[in-house]
């Protein structure tokens, strides 16, 4: 399961990511204060670190000079919008910077970007007799090979990588296609269409009714 460390001193929007981040299907904790962050960092395995610029204790730069060696990837947030200072993130290490305020789906298009990036996520995924080897960019249904396309393929593996989870059109446009695109959702439709033709998974990859899509792990 990936963990996720939120530093941000704004509880609300901290709850707002958490909410959003346990939807997701990953293990989200808050921490408040700077001091307190490169504590919890130092002493657990976290997989990704959210964190805010301008905090209490220690600022996030301040942070992030402190945990470099930890070798945790960090997408960093604030309200700032001045170049110097994501420059300045970004050389400290930072993989990503996102500036308040943000929309949800951005942001987890940004963290599953970075994990992918930084191979959090396993390199081989199996769903029953259904395997997706992601270097090789190859998927075999009860050891034969199928034939995909790109879209297909990255469709697919978002869902092996979040079985059981409701996933918007939106969601995955973003996930997928990148936030910010401007095709129809329609686009889903079409790649979920196909996937469960070549893959025998019409009673697997479900329809959820005014949400979108599940990947039913049983």
């Amino acid at each position: 399961m990936i963990r996720i460390l939120i530093v941000e001193d704004d509880t609300n929007i901290a709850k707002t990511i958490l909410a959003s981040l346990s939807v997701a299907g990953y293990v989200g904790e808050i921490c408040t204060d700077g001091r307190e962050a490169i504590e919890k960092i130092q002493q657990n395995p976290y997989d990704l670190i959210l964190l805010d610029v301008m905090l209490p204790g220690a600022d996030g730069f301040s942070v992030m000079e402190q945990i470099r060696d930890r070798e945790i990837p960090v997408i960093f947030l604030t309200a700032m919008q001045n170049v110097t200072d994501k420059v300045r993130g970004l050389k400290l290490g930072a993989e990503d910077y996102i500036v308040k305020p943000f929309e949800v789906l951005e942001l987890l298009a940004r963290v599953e970007v970075v994990l992918r990036r930084a191979n959090k996520m396993k390199a081989v995924l199996t769903y029953g007799d259904i395997t997706l080897d992601i270097q090789k960019h190859i998927v075999t249904k009860g050891g034969k090979a199928v034939s995909l396309t790109p879209k297909e393929f990255e469709t697919l593996q978002f869902f092996m990588e979040h079985p059981d989870v409701a996933v918007t059109r939106d969601r995955l446009l973003a996930a997928v296609w990148g936030y910010g695109f401007e095709g129809e959702s329609r686009t889903v439709d079409i790649h979920i269409r196909q996937l469960r033709k070549k893959l025998d998974l019409f009673d697997r990859l479900v329809t959820v009714p005014k949400i979108g899509y599940r990947l039913e792990s049983r």
